[in-house]
């Protein structure tokens, strides 16, 4: 059996028909899962809806998965560092984002890393973001990493699953870094150096792995970095 978000792991599901979003050590879950939009699908609506009114600057995509959006924050004038786990997630992106559009494959950068062992360089970015990323290290440890990479002024967006979500293949001894509140991540940032904007859960319908639509309920936590 695979162990559990190695890079196996999600080598193996990105070859896969059907491709999710997210890893950990990357965008999604596990060491390096990120989201699971490719070309054609909408980028998430959590990282639309809140970065949509910034001004563009630097990006990092960490957990990247097909690549959805980083493609988005490209195609808004971010420049951007996609990192994912899964090198066939990578192949995937990188076509999907030639498909969208040159000018905007060229704003992005794309790097294989496992986001469970990966440290980006400190206060490099304008935007540090991670939607469902199933890290094997513990989730603290990642999102104290992520947020070192923020810079002053700087916007950490982390998304992931909320608690009351199903927990469909995920064990028991990885649900507490998968599955977290707001409040959970929001406890780890040092107030005298952030800002908490957003902390709080948001429904959002879907197609399940079952192929039916259900509602999930996202974990959504923005912060601003001070100094």
């Amino acid at each position: 059996m695979t162990e559990e978000f190695s890079k196996a792991y999600w080598e193996d599901h990105y070859q896969g028909p059907a491709a999710a979003h997210g890893h950990a050590g990357e965008h999604g879950d596990g060491a390096g899962h990120g989201h699971g939009a490719g070309h054609g699908k909408p980028a998430n609506p959590q990282l639309v809806a809140e970065i949509a009114g910034l001004t563009p600057g630097t990006a990092l995509d960490a957990g990247c998965g097909e690549g959805a959006e980083a493609i988005w924050l490209a195609a808004q004038g971010w420049q951007v560092t996609a990192v994912d786990i899964a090198d066939s997630a990578l192949r995937r992106a990188r076509s999907h984002a030639q498909d969208a559009d040159e000018a905007v494959a060229e704003r992005i950068d794309w790097l294989q890393a496992d986001l469970s062992e990966w440290t980006p360089p400190a206060e490099r970015f304008d935007l540090v973001c991670s939607l469902y990323v199933h890290p094997t290290s513990s989730r603290e440890s990642l999102a104290a990493r992520l947020a070192a990479a923020v810079a002053p002024g700087g916007t950490l967006l982390i998304v992931g699953h909320h608690p009351s979500d199903p927990r469909p293949g995920v064990s028991p001894s990885a649900v507490r870094d998968v599955h977290f509140t707001a409040d959970e991540v929001a406890a780890g940032l040092d107030p005298d150096h952030w800002e908490i904007i957003v902390a709080e859960s948001r429904h959002r319908p879907a197609t399940g792995h079952n192929g039916h639509e259900h509602l999930f309920h996202d974990t959504v936590l923005r912060a601003r970095k001070l100094h």
